[in-house]
């Protein structure tokens, strides 16, 4: 009903963020009690791979389920979306940073160095081939645009310098590293709905 959450200060379309915020969450607490909240509760899923499907919310929004893990995709307000959630290029620098920190802390494990904390901010952009110094031979031979992806990697513990490179060598390694480097096969198959 219309009245199951009163604010007697909000405005009818909640305007104020903690009106809001705070509406969200009494409405979330009600129905929680109503909602099947288990991985089996996404509808159409098949246990395989990640699943991607619009919401019906803005232009570009969409859902991700992968596994029990969910999550809404969608592209900024300057381009159309309604920016609820990180870009599809944001979700490809997240899975790249995300294999960065892994690897680099599973080295660290193994080798017994004392690092205290990994973290890496990863920036995509679109840059003209011939005006990136920085990448590979093979991006710079090629005309026209290029995806640069920049890492800026901090370890935090008590390591030498030689320690510090061999850790950004070893970040080149991350599998989704490779991945972006030397390129994969896409296959597109149509099922039915």
């Amino acid at each position: 009903p219309k009245s199951f959450v009163s604010l007697d200060t909000a405005d009818h379309l909640l305007s104020d963020g903690a009106d809001a915020a705070y509406a969200a969450r009494v409405i979330s607490a009600w129905a929680n009690r109503y909602l099947d909240a288990s991985p089996q509760a996404a509808v159409g899923r098949t246990g395989e791979g990640v699943e991607v499907a619009e919401t019906g919310l803005g232009k570009f929004q969409v859902a991700v389920t992968s596994g029990a893990h969910r999550l809404i995709a969608d592209e900024p307000t300057g381009v159309g979306g309604l920016d609820s959630g990180p870009s599809p290029y944001d979700l490809l620098s997240s899975a790249l940073g995300a294999c960065t920190v892994m690897t680099l802390r599973m080295y660290a494990d193994r080798k017994g160095l004392p690092v205290e904390r990994i973290s890496t901010t990863v920036v995509h952009g679109k840059v003209h081939a011939a005006d990136c110094e920085d990448c590979s031979e093979a991006h710079r031979g090629q005309s026209g645009r290029v995806d640069r992806f920049e890492r800026r990697i901090s370890v935090e513990g008590d390591l030498a310098p030689e320690v510090r490179e061999r850790l950004l060598e070893i970040a080149d390694k991350c599998p989704v590293h490779k991945t972006l480097e030397t390129g994969a096969a896409i296959v597109t198959k149509a099922v039915d709905p």
